[in-house]
């Protein structure tokens, strides 16, 4: 028998995988990325990991621009951030069934886990997701399988049901002592994580969507790094340090201007949006507020990649900053007038 098991690399989904392939189950790991994952680490997958380890393939799938519709307008709402965590799933597992069908898998597992995650894993969520993905009653929980409706996989015989568990709840104490008879031991956080609940990101995200009607990957990209500043229809990125300088000088658009004190440390900073006097000022004391620059008068070098202009601008101090920005959530917004 084979299955296709949501596996991220975490902690639920690498037990419900060992559990699967511990049955004899055929697996085939599939993984999402996208930019607002925090599970893994810059030059490492933990799904790969365990599907090396565990000897299955592994697929991955970005979930690509599509999936910003479903940020954008979730059917079923937001958690505590801009996180539509029903949709997002959803998303997934109607994906995922199409993986499955390519496969010749007959079902799909996750390591959803009964009452863990307040907004899509309680029992109506879960049944909504299946609904909504056309998968009634071919979803197969391991963990929490003993405390479910018994599914198609189960009836048939394609899965043990005695061999599945029971846990529920937030604590992961029953997953950390699994993984340890398991000799399971190096996996991230067990609870793994999401941008989209940070309330920092969640409100960089919002004020993208709330200005901007197309919204690409290289803008959530960009939500990333350093420090966002708000001036109507502009938007204004300050790099905070050089590696940040040199990705937001990899990511930016075509258009965008871009500015530096030159011959001293400086912040890469760039300019979205219209390029009136007004917001190139604006830019440039930004830009000299966070540079090394000695003196009250600070030249600054701007302008888009065949044209660049300088412009002498005077440091703002805390107060002159504090007339045009105020922080929300750590996002800077400056105010318009």
């Amino acid at each position: 028998m084979k299955a296709v098991g949501l596996l991220s690399g975490g902690l639920d989904s690498t037990l419900a995988a060992e559990l699967m392939v511990g049955q004899g189950i055929e697996v085939v790991a599939l993984k999402f990325t996208s930019p607002f994952c925090t599970c893994d680490q810059k030059d490492r997958c933990y799904a790969a990991d365990v599907a090396e380890r565990l000897g299955i393939p592994l697929i991955v799938i970005d979930k690509g621009k599509e999936y910003l519709q479903v940020i954008r307008n979730p059917k079923y709402g937001y958690g505590s951030g801009m996180n539509p965590c029903i949709d997002c799933r959803i998303f997934m597992f109607k994906k995922a069934k199409e993986v499955a069908e390519k496969a010749g898998a007959s079902f799909i597992f996750t390591g959803e886990v009964l009452g863990e995650r307040p907004m899509s894993q309680h029992r109506k969520a879960l049944e909504i997701i299946e609904k909504e993905a056309a998968l009634e009653g071919m979803v197969v929980r391991p963990l929490s399988a003993q405390l479910l409706p018994e599914t198609i996989p189960e009836q048939k015989g394609w899965v043990d049901r005695s061999k599945l568990l029971g846990i529920k709840g937030r604590s992961r104490k029953p997953q950390i002592e699994l993984a340890a008879k398991l000799s399971i031991g190096d996996y991230p956080c067990p609870a793994g994580g999401c941008l989209l609940t940070y309330k920092e990101f969640a409100s960089k995200v919002r004020d993208l969507f709330e200005h901007e009607n197309e919204v690409s990957m290289r803008d959530i990209v960009l939500l990333k790094i350093g420090r966002h500043f708000r001036f109507a229809q502009n938007k204004i990125i300050v790099g905070r340090n050089e590696e940040e300088n040199k990705r937001l000088l990899l990511w930016k658009h075509r258009s965008d201007y871009t500015f530096e004190v030159p011959d001293c440390g400086s912040p890469l900073t760039i300019l979205q949006g219209p390029k009136r006097n007004e917001t190139i000022a604006i830019a440039a004391k930004l830009t000299a507020r966070y540079s090394d620059a000695k003196g009250d008068e600070i030249v600054v070098k701007y302008g888009d990649e065949e044209h660049r202009n300088s412009i002498v601008v005077s440091r703002p101090d805390e107060d002159e900053t504090s007339r045009f920005g105020i922080n929300i959530y750590q996002m800077e917004i400056i105010n318009e007038d």
